[in-house]
């Protein structure tokens, strides 16, 4: 029997079924192929809305035969169609705006048109939302034109909101009345724009509050208060030759005289040598110095403020580290052994709990290189069965080499007990943010203002958003709201929803936005070009004070050195925080990069500073 050997070297054959369906999904997946699909759409809409402008014009004359004609009358080449988009587009446009919607037919145009520039990348736009948008206001717009119109245009060869609109609209009109579908179709709007737009509820505020009719009154007696005011000062307007006169001409020697008392005498011809003279120096009545007043106090402008309380944070009972002697006299042999085992000999080593962390220092021998020693990361990690651990060599500032091991039983680190410490209530750092704690149980802040930018980086659990608001905590927990403003922008809508409630006080928005936090990807670019555009007037007032940068100026606006008639303000610092930077890039592209940009190069010197998390630094 001849035996048969096997050619190791060769690599296996891929099954024709598995490659046919790879490579099926890689073409739907192909970026030529979506491109060409929208361009499809982009040509069909654009025929779509040939066929049905020019039914306007050519149906009428078009419709007997449409609904007459047979086919292949309509196939021929004599076909007598007047429509523009030929026999295909009288009976497409016959069906839609004749048969179903009318005039509201044209938003398959929109629809189509987006479509096909969302798959062409030309422009971005979220489909669903427009085809809700779209569906929605063309059944809406049917049965409200055919239910306003139905009469005027009852011998029109086609009804404005088609026959699908006209016979909706006579049922509902039998069932409530005309009143009943008025208000149906009233309260459907508004539901859907309030759906699509949040300004609707403001607006209709406004308009159910009768805040016009309030204004209206306000002015009306402010004018006649003007007025009231103006009479008044005419009573004391009086002319000034019906004054009375009074000389006094000579005052007794003997006679003290308060300043009221008037003596009146005849004019005698006295010799004026008689007469005492007496020569007073008069008071120096210089003005006030305007730095020598108050300085200005930016914390007036909302003085009831009240700092938020420690209290109101958690408390955990276990905030010191617990030191287990069996798990470090475990670690401490296995990290010498490994050590050993490879070559490396170390004279000492003591080790330092943390909450987290356990910090290893050992002493080299004379001789062992480090590198001999940074090497054997993985295989110390391998012989702790730890997730991982980190070698600092060498320590900053000793002669030692660190080795940092995860504990087994980690205690948590409060927010309470770092916010709450010593350290950080007396800080008098400009931007402190309180991170956690160090290996030797101390706290560990940063001051914002000196970094000048943070960057937040890590996968999903890594802690990225328990650090966000660690940072913007400390920030409410030591500045008053006339001095810090946040800048907050959550693609994700849900981590930064619950800074909702200081609205009022700490975060700055714009003029016309109706939420406090950014969540909408399209309003980001506008948002982050308002940040750019007040550090460009910001540094043109520090040039006008003469000053390099935010801490100067307000220093000198406090003590009354600059005029607030010239356009000079306390400034406030400002913190932009990014959450999901990645999404955002991915959704938003270049647009967002040239803001960043300018903020992360120049900002710093205007107070302007930017927090960033995401997963892909």
């Amino acid at each position: 029997m001849a035996k048969t050997t096997k050619d190791n070297n060769k690599k296996p054959v891929q099954e024709p079924s598995t490659s046919f369906l790879k490579g099926t999904k890689e073409f739907f997946k192909s970026d030529g192929l979506h491109f060409f699909i929208g361009l499809v759409f982009v040509v069909l809409a654009f025929y779509l809305l040939v066929t049905f402008t020019s039914y306007f014009f050519n149906g009428a004359a078009d419709q007997s035969l449409v609904e007459n004609a047979t086919a292949e009358e309509l196939a021929s080449v004599d076909n007598g169609i007047q429509n523009d988009g030929g026999s295909v587009g009288a009976r497409v446009s016959h069906y839609f705006i004749n048969n179903l919607f009318g005039v509201p037919a044209y938003f398959i145009v929109i629809f189509l048109m987006v479509a096909g520039l969302k798959l062409m990348r030309v422009r971005k736009f979220r489909l669903w939302k427009w085809f809700i948008f779209c569906m929605l206001f063309m059944y809406w717009g049917s049965v409200f034109l055919s239910f306003v119109f139905q009469h005027i245009y009852q011998d029109s060869f086609f009804y404005l909101g088609g026959l699908h609109g006209y016979n909706v609209s006579r049922w509902l009109e039998s069932q409530v009345g005309a009143t009943g579908v008025f208000l149906l179709l009233l309260l459907t709007a508004l539901c859907f724009l309030i759906y699509f737009s949040s300004k609707t509820v403001i607006y209709l505020r406004k308009l159910f509050t009768l805040s016009f009719l309030k204004r209206k009154k306000e002015e009306e007696s402010a004018e006649a208060v003007t007025e009231e005011t103006e009479e008044k000062e005419n009573v004391f307007d009086f002319p000034l030759e019906k004054a009375p006169v009074v000389s006094v001409e000579k005052v007794a020697d003997d006679m003290y005289m308060t300043e009221h008392e008037v003596v009146k005498e005849e004019p005698k011809a006295d010799d004026p040598k008689d007469l005492d003279f007496t020569v007073e120096v008069a008071p120096d009545t210089e003005e006030a110095d305007p730095s020598q007043q108050e300085p200005y106090d930016p914390r007036l402008d909302l003085q009831y403020y009240k700092f938020p309380t420690v209290d109101l944070l958690k408390q955990y009972d276990d905030e010191g580290p617990s030191i287990d002697m069996d798990e470090q006299n475990a670690n401490k042999d296995r990290i010498v052994n490994t050590l050993h085992s490879f070559g490396v000999e170390i004279s000492s080593i003591k080790a330092t709990v943390g909450p987290t962390v356990t910090l290893y220092e050992i002493t080299p021998a004379q001789g062992v290189r480090i590198n001999k020693i940074r090497n054997l990361e993985d295989d110390i990690a391998l012989s702790l069965s730890a997730l991982g651990v980190r070698i600092i060599a060498p320590i900053p500032g000793k002669g030692t080499i660190g080795i940092e091991v995860p504990n087994e039983k980690k205690n948590i680190v409060s927010g309470q007990s770092v916010i709450g410490s010593k350290k950080f209530q007396e800080s008098k750092m400009e931007l402190p943010c309180a991170l956690g704690k160090t290996i030797s149980n101390e706290v560990f802040m940063v001051d914002l203002a000196k970094m000048p930018h943070v960057l937040v980086a890590g996968a999903t659990g890594q802690g990225k958003s328990v650090g966000l608001n660690a940072m913007i905590t400390s920030l409410l927990y030591k500045k008053h709201p006339a001095e810090l403003k946040f800048v907050l922008v959550d693609p994700k809508k849900l981590e930064f929803s619950i800074y909702s409630a200081i609205e009022n006080h700490f975060l700055a928005e714009l003029p016309d936005s109706t939420e406090p936090i950014v969540t909408d990807v399209t309003k980001v670019v506008q948002t982050l070009n308002s940040v750019c555009k007040e550090m460009d007037t910001r540094y043109d007032l520090m040039k006008l004070a003469g000053v390099r940068n935010i801490k100067e100026y307000n220093e000198k606006f406090i003590n009354r050195r600059l005029n607030p008639e010239k356009g000079h303000r306390y400034m406030p610092y400002i913190v932009v925080v990014i959450d999901e930077f990645g999404d955002l890039i991915m959704t938003a592209g270049r647009e967002v990069e040239l803001p960043i940009a300018r903020i992360a190069q120049l900002a710093r010197a205007a107070g302007i500073h930017m927090i960033i998390a995401t997963q892909r630094p």
